[in-house]
């Protein structure tokens, strides 16, 4: 695949990347009749949804005709978890917005056959026919969805044992460290790349050195997110102390093609 330039968004702080990230999505239910959206979880997306039910409760924006696709969910957790990215989706968004149940999608980590269930997904996927936005945060080892370092760009959803560093990460989530899960499933790189826009949030200076690596370093498994300048249609949308280690920064801190 031919390499592309990300569009970069910088913005001053961590309040402002959610209220542009939420615009951005809202501009978009806006202008299209029925969308499927791609969801990611994490500290970083919980202002961006906060601003998406505001909006929706204020009635600039309905859910109704959206469909979406959650990037991935831990194995061995189930749903009704608070641990589980099916117990954040309804606490930070579906529990507060009028999206139809039926049209929300999470892999099933409780499944007795993930390789089946990935297969599944996938499949699910392709019968909506494709993503049209997908959210994305950025780990600070690199990864993009739980695709860890040293995943293939060609991988399809499937399961992964994730890094040390990302069960620590998703510690705060469980009891203690020991029953942070080891395994998940998620969303491949492929999956992600064939998303037809990408939106990549990034904030706080603990995904610098992961920005920087995705937007100038070397493309390949090392960075899982050096991927997305396989993409042409990807926006980096982060705060400045994210964007403190890019060597190449837009202008007057407007948008730019890097």
């Amino acid at each position: 695949m031919r390499q592309h330039a990300p569009q970069i968004e910088i913005v001053g702080n961590a309040t402002a990347v959610a209220e542009r990230a939420a615009a951005h999505i809202v501009a978009r239910l806006r202008n299209e009749h029925a969308v499927t959206l791609g969801f990611a979880t994490g500290a970083t997306m919980r202002p961006v949804y906060a601003r998406l039910v505001a909006a929706t409760r204020a009635g600039d924006v309905s859910f109704r005709a959206v469909s979406s696709f959650n990037l991935d969910e831990f194995v061995g957790v189930a749903p009704q978890s608070p641990g589980s990215f099916h117990g954040y989706m309804q606490e930070h968004l579906f529990g507060h917005v009028d999206m139809e149940a039926g049209r929300a999608r999470i892999p099933d980590g409780m499944a007795g056959d993930i390789a089946a269930e990935a297969a599944r997904y996938e499949a699910l996927i392709a019968a909506a026919g494709g993503i049209d936005l997908l959210l994305l945060g950025i780990g600070a080892n690199g990864h993009i969805g739980f695709n860890e370092p040293g995943s293939d760009f060609a991988s399809r959803t499937r399961e992964i044992k994730l890094d040390e560093a990302t069960r620590i990460a998703n510690a705060g989530n469980f009891p203690h460290l020991a029953s942070v899960p080891e395994r998940a499933i998620t969303m491949g790189i492929a999956t992600i790349l064939e998303a037809r826009s990408i939106l990549l949030i990034a904030t706080g200076s603990e995904k610098a050195a992961a920005l920087a690596a995705a937007i100038e370093g070397p493309i390949g498994p090392a960075c899982p997110a050096s991927a997305l300048r396989l993409h042409d249609n990807v926006h980096v949308l982060c705060d400045e102390a994210a964007a403190a280690a890019l060597a190449n920064r837009p202008h007057n801190n407007n948008r730019r093609t890097a």
